[in-house]
């Protein structure tokens, strides 16, 4: 009964990190920081769902549903993947927009980006 508890608390957290990066992303002024909120959005929401989805399906196991298994092992491997293409992909969106030109309305306190030679 507690894991049940455990499992709905993190689902919360990932729904309040979505809810929280989707104001973020409207309110937000340029696009680095909107890129910013958006990878909160696809991050730290993700990862509250994944964790709850883990201790759900350690509960159904621990009750003897052999369905537990299935589910522990798709939402690890979600988890998983999320872990290693979403900071990826943020980079490549990013570094792609300030090669075409996206700047923001202040300038960077620090600008490795234009330190780099694109090749096209």
């Amino acid at each position: 009964m507690i894991l049940r508890y455990v499992s709905d608390a993190f689902v919360v957290i990932g729904i309040f990190f979505a809810f929280a990066g989707t104001v973020g992303l409207l309110r937000m002024p340029d696009a680095f920081c909107r890129m910013q909120s958006s990878t909160n959005i696809s991050t730290l929401g993700l990862y509250g769902a994944v964790i709850g989805g883990l201790v759900k399906a350690i509960s159904m196991i621990v009750e003897g549903y052999e369905l537990g298994w299935t589910m522990l092992i798709k939402i690890a491997l979600i988890g998983l993947f999320s872990i290693l293409a979403n900071p990826i992909g943020g980079h490549s969106i990013a570094k792609a927009a300030y090669k075409h030109g996206v700047r923001p309305e202040k300038e960077f306190v620090c600008d490795a980006y234009g330190e780099d030679e694109f090749d096209d």
